[in-house]
């Protein structure tokens, strides 16, 4: 079974209001070293994130001069971050969220995909904010026990081959040895076990029977 964010995910996430002062806001993430907060309505649903980034801006000496009918939008968004004072101007919004529920893997495909360094999860009925994801919880994974990853490893090289396939595991590397019928087997084998939970390269010693993966056209 794929590792869900409810496995690795903190239980106590950071937050505040969103009429939170801009002095609060600094203190909350001096105090809980965080590089970001999520902005809560009054009903605990997550409505935005303020990060150092934003709260950047206000010391950044590009946002000191006037606006200018010129500018973009996202360069007159700024200007009014770096004259906000309170969480709900500061933010930024909507929150990208995650449910418990969801696998590691895609929710660390779409902290690479935004750039973001967490994600706020919530619960899926509610919509209330129940805990967060760091970066660094999606690290733990690769700390899976290597007995565990090469239980995993070799059921699953039974279930698509049939046969025995030794399997060693180490730092997180998986090497494959033996011999399969198709090659077409030991493809589907190196794929599936890449996408472990916890595996972070595979190598593969197969040898294998017959190339059913190679197509000769008939002769003209």
């Amino acid at each position: 079974m794929p590792i869900k964010v409810s496995d690795v995910m903190g239980r106590t996430a950071i937050a505040v209001r969103q009429d939170a002062g801009f002095a609060d806001i600094v203190d909350v993430m001096r105090r809980y070293a965080v590089g970001a907060v999520t902005v809560i309505d009054l009903d605990r649903r997550p409505i935005g994130v303020v990060s150092q980034d934003d709260l950047l801006l206000k010391e950044s000496d590009t946002m000191r001069h006037s606006i200018s009918i010129f500018e973009s939008a996202a360069r007159r968004r700024e200007h009014e971050k770096a004259a906000a004072v309170v969480a709900k101007n500061l933010m930024t919004s909507p929150a990208i969220t995650v449910t418990p529920g969801m696998p590691v893997r895609d929710a660390a495909r779409l902290m690479h995909d935004k750039k973001i360094e967490q994600l706020p999860v919530i619960n899926p009925v509610t919509g209330r904010i129940a805990g967060i994801l760091h970066r660094s919880d999606l690290l733990r994974v690769f700390d899976r026990p290597e007995a565990e990853l090469r239980a995993e490893a070799e059921a699953v090289a039974r279930d698509l081959t049939g046969t025995d396939v030794a399997i060693g595991v180490e730092n997180g590397v998986v090497t494959l040895e033996g011999k399969v019928e198709h090659r077409s087997q030991a493809v589907r084998l190196i794929q599936a076990i890449r996408r472990l939970e916890g595996v972070i390269d595979v190598t593969s010693r197969l040898e294998h029977g017959s190339d059913d993966l190679l197509v000769i056209p008939p002769l003209l």
